[in-house]
């Protein structure tokens, strides 16, 4: 055979794995899903996608394995560009063994994630497969494990991004809980540890599989999954937006775009968004929408956990990570989920050299016996410990109240930010001045002719004498008192003298947090 000969060979091979098969992909169709090579297509920019391993074969026999050894094993393995930039993927496809994961299967991804980390550049993974191969017992569950174990080297190195198209079940599920962002789609793609056949035979309760494991539990509910959408076109495109918000390796800053709206943009309506009274609620997204650039950011985790909330956005083009109390949800109070939520997301911008501002106004802990019982000490210390140990530009804004504990870890100057900024309407206490007062005054309202009315006078006493407010910036703890409509400029004004920020940790092999 010559060598034109072979090259024909070679090209008919390729077509034929290019084209795959017309029944599986009518089927997948048929799903509302799309294959995983039209995922690619969507992900990557057009033409850059470059594929590895696509003639490898299974080497398993029996079990009815040795009479079907299509190429690829089921996974698409390569690299491209997306908006110019380098990024690796893996797309399991569906078609083939319904996308279960094998030794070949598995060695395919070991590969690209080990060359995703080599060339440090964000890895995404499309997920849609039915687990573990059957007939090739053991190999295939080690395979899931050197994934697991490249997550976790690869963790806080590059952008690891999840993209659940289909089902994901058992051990496989614990992959895109490894990654730093996991996406799902409405109705056809479910997580679970356990089925719900197995949930069933174990506890009596019937659900169906959205209801165990769906996009919208994930995202609502148990807070596995940052984002959900009703179609994979919408999924995608998101992923391709976020990652033009994040770096290409821990080595790297955030991508910058041009300047287009002011940097010395006045913010006035900010005046009339936020009530002096910090009993009265109001849309903390408002605040944030008036000080990003064009009012467009990306939340995370958006359903779950609502009384904090946590953005990307560009402040004067530059990529800020803001995590911001949520009047409008449980007043913005700190709880388990929401402290836990924070802290993830500090700890992600502090991976990947994104700068960190906090809007703070928060009332303190949710009190309660299942907040106790359920370690609400050990969850807020998770928030704390992220601060504290994160290195990258930080700029507080305290907005209205700032009460207690809650105060200290939303990001005070005295767990290390680099600048605290507050509005004239600041409130920084130990608690409120109502509950202040009936504490340290108990004996002279409980004495006096008229109790309420002392207890009013006292009230306004403790307001003016510890909560005015420039208490805390005549004592150094607050930098500057500041207008809120230049809240913009001065963000941007403090974070470009922090650009060059350098702040080594204690030389450890890693730190101990309550986990």
């Amino acid at each position: 055979m010559t060598m034109q000969e072979r090259v024909g060979e070679l090209t008919l091979i390729r077509d034929e794995v290019l084209r795959g098969g017309a029944q599986g992909t009518g089927a997948q169709h048929s799903r509302g899903k799309l294959t995983a090579r039209e995922r690619l297509a969507l992900l990557f920019d057009e033409g850059s996608f470059t594929e590895i391993e696509q003639l490898r074969r299974h080497r398993a026999t029996g079990f009815g394995l040795e009479a079907k050894r299509p190429h690829t094993d089921g996974v698409v393995t390569g690299w491209g560009t997306v908006e110019g930039r380098t990024v690796f993927a893996f797309a399991h496809d569906f078609r083939i063994f319904g996308g279960a994961l094998g030794e070949a299967h598995a060695a395919k991804i070991h590969k690209i994630m080990d060359l995703a980390l080599a060339a440090g550049a964000p890895l995404v993974s499309l997920n849609d497969g039915a687990g573990a191969r059957i007939q090739e017992g053991v190999s295939a569950l080690a395979g899931y494990g050197g994934i697991f174990q490249r997550n976790t080297r690869a963790s806080g190195v590059i952008p690891q991004i999840s993209v659940m198209l289909g089902p994901c079940a058992g051990g496989a599920a614990y992959s895109p809980a490894l990654t730093d962002f996991v996406f799902m789609v409405r109705d056809t793609s479910q997580m679970f540890i356990t089925g719900p056949d197995v949930v069933k035979a174990v506890t009596g309760e019937e659900i169906t599989q959205n209801g165990l494991g769906g996009a919208d539990v994930h995202a609502e509910v148990s807070g596995v999954a940052h984002f959900a959408y009703d179609d994979e076109e919408s999924c995608i495109a998101e992923v391709r937006y976020l990652l033009s918000m994040l770096p290409a390796n821990n080595k790297e800053m955030p991508p910058g775009a041009p300047v287009d709206d002011p940097v010395d943009r006045r913010c006035d309506r900010l005046l009339d968004l936020v009530p002096v009274d910090g009993s009265r609620p109001y849309d903390m997204r408002a605040v944030i929408g008036e000080l990003v650039d064009h009012g467009e950011y990306m939340e995370i985790h958006e359903r779950w956990a609502t009384s904090v909330i946590t953005v990307l956005a560009r402040l004067g083009g530059q990529v800020v990570g803001v995590v911001a109390n949520q009047p409008q949800s449980f007043a913005g109070v700190l709880d388990i989920r929401a402290s836990e939520k924070a802290a993830r997301f500090v700890q992600m911008c502090d991976s990947f050299n994104i700068p960190l501002v906090t809007l703070v106004d928060v009332p303190g802990f949710l009190p309660g016996v299942d907040q106790e019982h359920g370690g609400i000490i050990r969850h807020g210390a998770k928030l704390l410990y992220a601060y504290c140990n994160a290195t990258v530009p930080r700029v507080q804004v305290i907005l209205r109240k700032a009460y207690g504990g809650a105060y200290i870890v939303m990001d005070s100057r005295s767990i290390g930010a680099d600048l605290s900024l507050a509005w004239p309407s600041n409130e920084i206490a130990v608690m409120g001045a109502e509950g202040a007062a009936n504490v340290v005054f108990r004996r002279q309202i409980q004495a006096a002719d008229d109790p309420e009315a002392m207890r009013a006078q006292l009230v306004k006493e403790y307001q003016a004498e510890l909560m005015h407010p420039y208490y805390a910036a005549e004592r150094g703890l607050v930098d500057d008192v500041i207008d809120p409509a230049d809240t913009r400029s001065a963000l941007i004004g403090a974070l470009s003298m922090l650009r060059s920020k350098h702040a080594p940790l204690p030389s450890r092999k890693h730190g101990n947090p309550p986990m």
